[in-house]
């Protein structure tokens, strides 16, 4: 047996990914933990001379069940659900190779750019969710679109009522005119269209938890390791989207200030490790714009690292909802991936098998 294929841990039930109030008997992990790193010969992360970095983007369950907000379905329907089994398997098989694991959590509150709740129409309604906001075709003002491209409303802007909570002034010009700088810049990096989600992954809310089997497979690598799981939070700033882990997808204000910064700690601390392990929710926007902001690091600090990262293709999903399938913007950036020479893998691949990996 390698050390890639350990067995499964007693208290693993695949069936516990497709339950919302599923959490870990930690007392159970607990007391197996120590046992269990004996009987494999696994050591403590810290004494690893090879460090493998897991970085889980966004498996919450917001994303994770059907009774989520956003449930992640992919075009199998079932998604997210089958990764999270999938990626606590690849976590458990490889106890004893992964050093260090770091879980991104979307992270949200009831008013921001990307919801509904942030804009209202001529009349002063608040918009529907899945939908767009773009520039009209003389870019003074904003339109809000259907995901067909009709116009649903031909002169939309930011709830007035907002305004304080957003700015932290009262200053409704000012919001005014940073909602379309906003749109502005979007458009001009081609990257995204300011999609309106349903509300998702609210801290507080039940649904901005890690999902029960990814939590419990964190809590006992950690255990088994005797080492920290770490938390990287996205998404709070009311003014812009945060796809990526790395980056906001706008920095600036139309002002000429900072709105936002980079995450350059945790690039520093992937890019120190020997391996880099990609995977979660959802390929076709969270876990697609994090990696196409990693390689940008990559390429700009050192092209040679780019080998060293790995993505595990079957534990992320696209996001499928009535009227838009991103799936297949989801298969072209792995594919540009691949070809900037990121290694794209499956969890079922034993990791000594893996193209290029030091161990």
């Amino acid at each position: 047996m390698t050390r890639s294929t350990l067995p499964m841990p007693p208290f693993f039930d695949p069936k516990n990914a497709e339950s919302w109030t599923y959490g870990p008997n930690q007392g159970e992990l607990l007391t197996l933990a120590p046992t269990w790193a004996k009987r494999h010969s696994i050591k403590p992360s810290a004494s690893a001379r090879r460090r493998i970095h897991v970085l889980a983007i966004d498996d919450q369950k917001d994303f994770s069940r059907p009774e989520g907000s956003l449930f992640v379905a992919g075009r199998s329907g079932r998604g997210a659900i089958d990764d999270d089994v999938r990626f606590a398997q690849f976590v458990y098989r490889n106890l004893g190779l992964i050093t260090d694991m770091t879980f991104t959590l979307d992270t949200h509150f009831p008013f921001q750019i990307f919801f509904p709740t942030f804009w209202v129409d001529e009349a002063g309604n608040q918009l529907a969710a899945h939908s767009l906001i773009v520039l009209s075709d003389d870019e003074k003002c904003l339109v809000n679109k259907g995901l067909d491209g009709s116009v649903l409303h031909e002169s939309v802007m930011p709830n007035p009522a907002i305004t304080h909570l957003a700015t932290g002034s009262d200053n409704y010009p000012w919001l005014v005119n940073q909602c379309l700088y906003y749109v502005r810049e979007l458009a001009r990096v081609g990257k995204y269209t300011l999609y309106l989600w349903p509300l998702h992954c609210l801290m507080g809310s039940s649904g901005y938890d890690l999902t029960g089997v990814i939590h419990e497979a964190s809590l006992f690598h950690a255990l088994v390791r005797q080492t920290q799981a770490r938390r990287e939070v996205k998404g709070g700033n009311p003014l812009t989207e945060n796809y990526s882990i790395f980056r906001p997808e706008v920095l600036g204000r139309w002002d000429g200030r900072p709105l936002a910064q980079k995450n350059t700690r945790l690039v520093q601390a992937l890019l120190e490790a020997d391996a880099v392990v990609l995977a979660g929710q959802a390929a076709s926007h969270c876990v697609k714009s994090s990696i196409e902001d990693f390689l940008t690091e990559i390429t700009g600090q050192d092209p040679s690292l780019v080998s060293k990262v790995y993505i595990l293709e079957d534990c992320t999903s696209s996001v499928v909802v009535p009227g838009a399938d991103f799936t297949p913007q989801a298969e072209a950036a792995l594919e540009s991936f691949r070809q900037a020479g990121m290694h794209v893998v499956k969890s079922t691949d034993p990791i000594e098998s893996w193209p290029d990996i030091r161990l």
